[in-house]
Order: C-alpha cells, then sequence, then structure tokens
C-alpha cells in the first residue's frame, strides 16, 4: 500500500474542509428555499442545483468558513431566482421593468411587499450586510453593482425579444460587454463588503475591474457548457454569436491573460481576494467542463 506524503494528507485535509463548509451553506441554502418556497421551484430548482451553488463557493474560498461565505452563497442563490424570473418566467418589458423597479426599491431600503418573495430574500441580504461594520460606506458601491446587473439581464432580454421578430443578434463584443448579467461581480463584491477586510476596501475599485474581467470569462465558460440548454430554452449564447467553440475558447485564453494583467499588481496587498478571483476561473473551467447548474423543465 503507497504510503501518503504530508502533501497529500494536506490535499485531502483541505478538501474535506471545503467539503464541510459546502455542506452548512447547502443546508442554509435550503433553508432559504423553505423561507422562500415560491421563488424555488423544484424544476429546474432541483436538489444539485443548491448543493452545486454551495461548493463554488466553498471550494473558490476553501480558507474561508461557511459564516464567511454565507452572504456570497446567498447572493448567489437568488440571482438564479432572479434570473428565472426575469429571463425565463417574465413575457412583457412591464413584468421586467416592475422586478427591476421593485429589486432596486429594496436595495434603497423600501420595504417588500408580501406579495415579492424576490424582494423579501433581497432584503434579507441587505439587511445581513447592513449590519456589518463596512456597509454604511460601499452601499453606493453594492446598489451599483446591482444596478448594472438588473440592467444586464433587461438589456438581454430585449435582445432575445427583438430577435423573435427579426431582429439581428447582438455582436459577440456586445454580448460580452453585457456581461454583468452573469452576476459573480456582484456576489463577489457582497462578498468582499461583508468581510470589511481593510486591504480589500482599499481596493475596491480596483478588484472591481478585475472582478469584471473575470465575470467576462465566466461568462464564457458557461456558454461553453450550456449551448444545447440555451437553445432549447430560447436563450442567448456566446455560441450564436461567432464561429463556434474553437473561437469561444481562444477568446477566454485571451481573457484569461488580461484577467492576470489585472490580478498581478494586486497580489502583494491583497493575496486572498486575487486568490478568490482566480479560483472562480479554474473552478468554473472544471466544473462547466462537466455541467451546468440548472436542472431540467
Amino acid at each position: 500500500m503507497k504510503k501518503l506524503t504530508g502533501d497529500e494528507l494536506r490535499a485531502a485535509r483541505e478538501c474535506g474542509a471545503a467539503a464541510a463548509v459546502s455542506a452548512e451553506l447547502t443546508r442554509d441554502l435550503r433553508e432559504c428555499r423553505d423561507a422562500h418556497p415560491g421563488l424555488f421551484p423544484a424544476r429546474p430548482f432541483d436538489s444539485a442545483l443548491f448543493s452545486a451553488v454551495a461548493q463554488a463557493n466553498a471550494f473558490g474560498a476553501p480558507w474561508a468558513s461557511a459564516d464567511r461565505l454565507r452572504i456570497a452563497s446567498r447572493t448567489a442563490l437568488w440571482i438564479f431566482a432572479l434570473d428565472w424570473l426575469l429571463d425565463y418566467k417574465a413575457t412583457s418589458r412591464d413584468e421586467v421593468d416592475l422586478l427591476v423597479r421593485g429589486c432596486l426599491a429594496v436595495a434603497d431600503g423600501s420595504p417588500p411587499p408580501q406579495d415579492f418573495p424576490l424582494g423579501r430574500f433581497l432584503a434579507e441580504i441587505r439587511d445581513e450586510l447592513a449590519a456589518g461594520p463596512a456597509f454604511a460606506g460601499r452601499e453606493a458601491v453594492w446598489r451599483e453593482e446591482l444596478r448594472r446587473m438588473l440592467s444586464a439581464m433587461a438589456r438581454e432580454w430585449e435582445w432575445k425579444t427583438a430577435a423573435r421578430e427579426g431582429t439581428p443578434l447582438p455582436t459577440l463584443d456586445e454580448y460580452l460587454d453585457n456581461a454583468d448579467n452573469f452576476g459573480s461581480s456582484f456576489v463577489n463584491v457582497s462578498h468582499w463588503i461583508r468581510g470589511a477586510d481593510p486591504a480589500a476596501l482599499g481596493r475596491l475599485d480596483e478588484l472591481r475591474a478585475a472582478s469584471g474581467q473575470v465575470q467576462r470569462v465566466l461568462r464564457l465558460l458557461n456558454d461553453l457548457a450550456t449551448y444545447e440548454r440555451d437553445l432549447a430554452w430560447g436563450d442567448l449564447n456566446a455560441r450564436m454569436l461567432c464561429s463556434g467553440r474553437e473561437e469561444i475558447a481562444e477568446l477566454v485564453g485571451v481573457l484569461v491573460d488580461g484577467c492576470g494583467e489585472l490580478l498581478e499588481p494586486l497580489r502583494d496587498v491583497c493575496p486572498d481576494e486575487v486568490v478568490y478571483l482566480e479560483r472562480q476561473i479554474g473552478y468554473s473551467m472544471g466544473f462547466y467542463g462537466i455541467t451546468d447548474y440548472w436542472g431540467g423543465l
């Protein structure tokens, strides 16, 4: 029998710890589902989606506790609910605008109506962030990231609707410029504000710029994994806007190099945050190389 080395034991222990944090986060997300049942229909929100969201957060920052990652995990789940309602359930621009206005009002501090479960879940996230020491000085940044994501989702809804009426699809560059609809930067900013680390908060603008570049990579990795699903669900996908997988894969390489250029100057002052963003890329390459988050309809 092969004797385990110290490095192997350490790597296995780190995996075990991250798996334990993932289990705690999964339980928390299921409690969120139970508290807001109307947001998460069993199809496409199957049990695997909740565990996959938890795992992405746990293995993205394996040094962090479940308490430290709860806001990121809950925010990511909230974005799935938003995406489902806005991207797939909304049938008119009025419905889209109502969702956007409602979420922005909650972000501004307005109490959500009882019949607006998406807003009530967002209010819980906002209240937890507001209880921390960093939110008061960064509330405007958090709201701006939310606004950017909502605007990008609404823009994609317009593109899809117009395409059904014969309007040309956006170019690949236009599509990538709209990558805020992916939502990872909103998750990241929420995570950094929750952590209140002085080094990260002091470089928040630079971290946001790097996060935006990482977000473009994740958008494309997701699209490589979900092309067939997007065709079936009537969604947009980068592969519809170019010559195929090879062009997307080549573009991913170029964008990853750009991420490195933005992250390297931050490595000494914000090492955990740099690794956090790098791991998002690596984890997503592995995850989207096999599957994606959504369950079936």
